[in-house]
């Protein structure tokens, strides 16, 4: 059962759906990704335009050459519209990129269903918020179209398949099945810290916030609490392409709680990863919007309790097992709440066992596949969608 993946950098998204690949490749399915080289600024050492096998799932890049922030790619258009008609459906990830529409148009061409995740791009305060006419006009003439047009729509959490109910569109089933997680390394990594994050970890507690540094993660609401949670030391660490980080250090300044704020910013991986998990007390997500929130996951699987807020999707499921504390935005309850967990280390543990022993029994990837798989079969079928 072939799926596209349009390109994006770094990130949640892009892991999220290359652990589902990989899994339904592992399930026997053959699944094919539909990408471009882009990487940024420059492109991916790739090779162009021939399928390329990656644990098991068959990745063709395309080169994008005009229009890059979109990913238009003629010669994804090409292959779209010969090869489409040979598959059992289509999976299409985000919105407002032109690959997801000219995936959808292909599809349709060929009457074969397709599936869309929005992958909470289409929150109305996030709309509001940023860009607000483009992609208010993008969704009207484009983004509307595709997902009435879909056999279903994907979502990764109740937040977000209640956001697009919200629109009151003509839309297909909306089916919420959440990110998976892998499990974490059995032994430490080999390979030296850096020396960013070997100091970043120096002095506890540490309470992390691990993902992309932007405006909608919300972490100038951590770094607002901090004058009123003295115990806690924030470790902010993700890639920052919109100088977010430049904007928090101002903000930690003024507030005289810079010598307790430290950001790495830039992607983490391996071995500075799991030291950044270890080294932490509290893992803290506190968005503007967040369909799911799978950095929080990855901490549930090592054992840390979470602080969420409760526009993050996955606040739901903390709040039903007690693996966290989920309390508003505001700084005052956020600093309760981060003072309430650090001076309970026991309870904390207990909170973070929960939540390990939880994600270990139910978020699996290969669970989530066969998850995923029923819904394209009742997509291709025509049949009633079940969560």
């Amino acid at each position: 059962m072939p799926t596209y993946l349009p390109a994006v950098r770094y990130g949640g998204p892009i892991r999220s759906v290359h652990a589902l690949c990989r899994a339904l490749a592992s399930e026997g399915h053959d699944v094919h990704v539909f990408t471009t080289s882009v990487d940024g600024p420059g492109d991916s050492d790739v090779p162009l335009l021939q399928p390329v096998e990656l644990e098991g799932v068959k990745v063709t890049y395309f080169p994008s050459t005009q229009l890059r922030r979109l990913y238009w790619s003629p010669s994804m258009r090409r292959a779209l519209a010969a090869s489409v008609g040979s598959f059992d459906m289509v999976h299409l990830h985000a919105v407002y990129l032109w690959p997801t529409w000219a995936g959808a148009r292909a599809a349709r061409a060929h009457r074969v269903p397709y599936v869309i995740s929005p992958r909470g791009m289409l929150v109305p305060d996030l709309i509001r918020r940023r860009s607000r006419w483009i992609k208010s006009a993008w969704i009207a003439l484009i983004e509307r179209g595709n997902l009435e047009g879909a056999a279903a729509i994907h979502t990764t959490s109740a937040v977000e398949a209640r956001h697009l109910a919200g629109f009151g569109w003509r839309l297909p089933p909306i089916v919420t099945i959440p990110h998976g997680v892998d499990d974490p390394p059995a032994f430490a990594p080999a390979s030296p810290l850096s020396a960013d994050v070997a100091a970043a970890i120096a002095k506890p507690p540490v309470v992390l916030a691990l993902g992309r540094i932007s405006w909608e993660k919300g972490l100038d609401r951590l770094v607002a609490a901090l004058p009123l949670a003295p115990a806690a030391r924030l470790v902010i660490a993700g890639n920052d392409a919109e100088g977010g980080a430049i904007t928090l250090g101002d903000q930690a300044r003024a507030l005289g709680v810079a010598d307790r704020v430290t950001i790495v910013a830039r992607h983490v991986e391996g071995a500075d990863k799991e030291a950044l998990f270890a080294a932490a007390q509290i893992f803290a997500m506190t968005s503007l919007s967040e369909n799911f929130g799978l950095a929080a996951f990855e901490a549930m699987r090592r054992g840390l309790p979470v602080l969420a807020t409760p526009d993050v999707g996955m606040s739901e499921i903390v709040r039903e097992i007690g693996a966290g504390c989920v309390v508003d935005p505001a700084p005052a309850s956020i600093a309760g709440a981060l003072a309430a967990m650090l001076s309970d280390p026991a309870g904390s543990r207990a909170m973070g066992d929960a939540g390990r022993a939880h994600v270990s029994a139910h978020y699996g990837w290969p669970s989530i596949a066969r998850r995923m798989v029923r819904l394209y079969t009742a997509a291709r079928e025509g049949k009633g969608l079940a969560h």
